[in-house]
């Protein structure tokens, strides 16, 4: 397994011990679960293969990076855990970050494996990034929605469409051999997950 296979294989599962230092406590509620249903869809997702054929460099391909590779296997997890949360499967909440994260382990290591093969940093370094990025972000506005005003609550949900538009986009950019776009939209999907980050180190410190 090469540096980058190994950095898609480890990432996710270090950001979340990561993270988890940071914020303190254990997994959380629906810990377990995370890990169960994220190795079910992950195998699910492994003997499939793709949803949407990807085409050239066309919008086929951007559709297939948002729905096969960037964005909507981690909307996934964070829309499942919405729905313990609402319908209160759990005796308690869990957290959006946590079990997405942990949902996404066991993706993590069999496309490491799948991709390995191609050696290609967009897919094996960028994609890792980019669903940590989402998955961080979003709930970072879902937070503030939650304690908002309407200004706010606004500009929030707006955010919370344009995370996983833009993460893909960049995605598309870089396979297009668009860098200084996707390295910019790279940066602006990483924002919020970074001042989630920075608040919650000075809110734990």
């Amino acid at each position: 397994m090469g540096l980058m296979s190994l950095f898609c294989f480890l990432w996710t599962p270090f950001f979340y011990l990561f993270r988890r230092s940071i914020t303190g406590g254990e997994g959380g509620a629906g810990a377990v679960m995370a890990l169960l249903l994220g190795s079910v869809v992950a195998l699910f997702q492994f003997f499939l293969g793709s949803l949407v054929n990807p085409g050239g460099f066309g919008f086929s391909r951007w559709v297939s990076g948002f729905v096969d590779i960037v964005s909507l296997p981690v909307l996934v997890p964070l829309a499942v855990c919405l729905l313990f949360i609402l319908f209160r499967v759990f005796a308690g909440t869990p957290d959006f970050v946590n079990f997405t994260l942990l949902w996404f382990i066991p993706a993590a290591a069999l496309r490491s494996l799948s991709w390995s093969a191609q050696n290609d940093p967009i897919l094996l370094v960028l994609v890792p990034l980019l669903w940590t990025a989402i998955a961080v972000g979003i709930p970072f506005f879902i937070n503030i929605i939650a304690s908002g005003r309407l200004p706010v609550i606004i500009s929030a949900a707006f955010a919370i469409l344009a995370i996983p538009l833009l993460a893909a986009t960049s995605y598309w950019a870089f396979f297009s051999q668009k860098t200084a776009l996707g390295f910019c939209l790279f940066f602006i999907t990483l924002v919020p997950a970074a001042f989630s980050i920075v608040f919650s180190m000075v809110k734990n410190a």
